[in-house]
C-alpha cells in the first residue's frame, strides 16, 4: 500500500507543473486525501460494516469537497485535479490511471437497489471539468470526455466526446491537439 501511495504522489508530481515537491502533494492536494480516505471507507464497506464507511466518506467530503461513495471501486493511479464538487456514485467503477477534473459527476440514473446504476471508466480515461457521466454505461479505454459534456451512452475506446448530449468528435488522439494524459510517467 505504501509503494502505491508513493507511486501516486510521483504521478501527481509528473502530471502537475505547479507542484513544488512531494510533501506539498501528499499533504495539500485534496485528490490525494480523497483517494486515501476512500481506500479506508471502501475497505470498511467491503467488510459489511454499517455507518462507519459513510462516516469516513462524509469526513473526507467535508475536508476535500470531493464526494466518493464507499461502494465505488477505484483503480490505481487516479488523479483528481482540483476536485471541488466532484461526485463518484456507489456502483461506479474506475480503472487505472484515470484523470478527473473539478465538478465531474459520475452519477446514476436508476433508483433500483442492488443494481449497477453508475458508469464504468476504463483505464486512461480523462474527464473534463464539469462533465456529467450518467447511468450504467462504459467509457472505453483512453477516451476523453470534454468539459461540461453530458454523457448518457457508451463511449468506444480511444474516442473524444463533447456536448450535451455528448457526441463523438474524434477517434484517436491527434498529436499535440490535447494534453497527453496517457503519457504521465509512473
Amino acid at each position: 500500500m505504501i509503494s502505491r501511495a508513493i507511486a501516486l504522489v510521483k504521478r501527481y508530481y509528473h502530471y502537475d507543473p505547479a507542484a513544488r515537491g512531494y510533501l506539498e502533494i501528499l499533504f495539500l492536494y485534496p485528490g490525494i486525501k480523497a483517494v486515501f480516505f476512500h481506500r479506508i471507507s471502501h475497505f470498511l464497506w467491503n467488510l459489511g460494516l454499517p455507518f462507519f464507511p459513510r462516516m469516513v466518506s462524509e469526513f473526507s467530503r467535508f475536508i476535500t469537497g470531493i464526494d466518493i461513495h464507499p461502494g465505488a471501486t477505484i483503480g490505481h493511479g487516479l488523479i483528481i485535479d482540483h476536485g471541488m464538487g466532484l461526485v463518484i456514485g456507489e456502483t461506479t467503477i474506475i480503472g487505472d490511471n484515470v484523470l478527473l477534473f473539478q465538478g465531474v459527476t459520475l452519477g446514476g440514473t436508476d433508483f433500483t437497489r442492488g443494481k449497477k446504476r453508475h458508469p464504468t471508466l476504463e483505464d486512461h480515461v480523462v474527464v473534463g471539468a464539469g462533465a456529467k457521466v450518467l447511468g450504467n454505461i462504459v467509457i472505453g479505454q483512453s477516451s476523453r470526455i470534454g468539459s461540461n459534456s453530458v454523457v448518457i451512452e457508451n463511449v468506444p475506446p480511444d474516442s473524444t466526446v463533447v456536448g450535451i448530449p455528448a457526441r463523438r468528435v474524434r477517434r484517436g488522439v491527434e498529436e499535440g491537439a490535447e494534453l497527453k494524459h496517457q503519457e504521465i510517467k509512473e
